[in-house]
């Protein structure tokens, strides 16, 4: 272990989570200004500029193949925040994160061949029909698709991140991939966010959610992961949508009714199950 006990993993996978969440909630601050094409370019093209800076990732001599993996974990990652935030406009962050994590335990359950994983498959799709009452009456039906598609997103996400691990060092292939989700974003960014973009106090806002995002996160997995098995990351990354709704209530004011909280918990629970046995790292974006 390294000399630190099993809490400090621990620590760092719950600290990230909560790092992330903090992210969305300053970044939905941020959609009045620039919307959230605006604002998933600044956090995704500052979080490349700090990636880049750190990791310096040669491009000479890289195999196409190689660049290939970059390019489509570039895709990923742009498709994946686009969409999280165009959702996250229009759906609370503990529902948002809740309907996105079908990614992660999608993934998890393609892995497996166990009985068992039947009871998780019926306990999130229990959690995500609670939610469903709730469509048109309160819950933005296109909100709630979105965030489905980000899920989507996420478990590409997921599956490519092994293969850009395999080809590149450390944090390069991450670094790669961002400044290719940057230039995929600048069209759609610039047209939403257009001149607000370069204006300091939400260029400042922009670098926090970057680093709240994406920086702190993923330097805080990358650490645990040298320190926990994948199964106990996935179980502890299962505590997403609960964290996303606790920091929606305190920095949003965003209250879930009863019915939204279960469907939350019952996600929650079915992820932990299934992602206990995950093969694949279910890795923030």
């Amino acid at each position: 272990m390294h000399g630190h006990g099993h809490g400090y993993p621990v620590a760092l996978v719950l600290g990230g989570v909560v790092s992330v969440q903090s992210g969305a909630a300053i970044a939905f601050h941020l959609f009045d200004e620039l919307g959230p094409a605006g604002t998933v370019l600044l956090r995704v093209a500052l979080a490349a500029a700090v990636l880049g800076a750190l990791w310096r990732p040669p491009l000479r001599g890289r195999s196409p193949a190689a660049m290939r993996s970059a390019l489509l974990f570039g895709v990923a990652l742009a498709g994946m925040n686009l969409s999280f935030y165009a959702g996250l406009e229009r759906v609370p962050l503990g529902i948002a994160v809740t309907l996105e994590f079908v990614g992660p335990l999608g993934v998890a359950l393609a892995a497996s061949r166990r009985a068992l994983d039947l009871v998780w498959v019926a306990l999130a799709a229990g959690g995500i029909l609670l939610l469903s009452p709730d469509l048109g009456d309160g819950l933005d039906p296109l909100g709630a698709g979105l965030c489905l598609l980000a899920g989507a997103f996420w478990a590409a996400y997921i599956v490519l991140s092994e293969r850009v691990g395999r080809a590149f060092e450390r944090g390069e292939g991450l670094a790669l991939a961002l400044a290719f989700a940057s230039a995929l974003l600048l069209a759609p960014g610039i047209a939403q966010g257009g001149a607000d973009l370069l204006r300091p106090e939400l260029l400042a806002a922009g670098l926090a959610v970057a680093m709240l995002s994406s920086a702190i996160p993923y330097s805080f997995e990358l650490e645990a992961l040298r320190h926990l098995r994948t199964g106990t990351f996935g179980v502890l990354m299962s505590l997403e949508p609960a964290a996303a709704a606790l920091v929606g209530f305190v920095a949003l004011d965003q209250g879930l009714r009863a019915p939204e909280l279960l469907a939350v918990a019952m996600v929650v629970a079915a992820s932990a199950g299934a992602l206990s046995r995950a093969a694949h790292p279910p890795r923030d974006a």
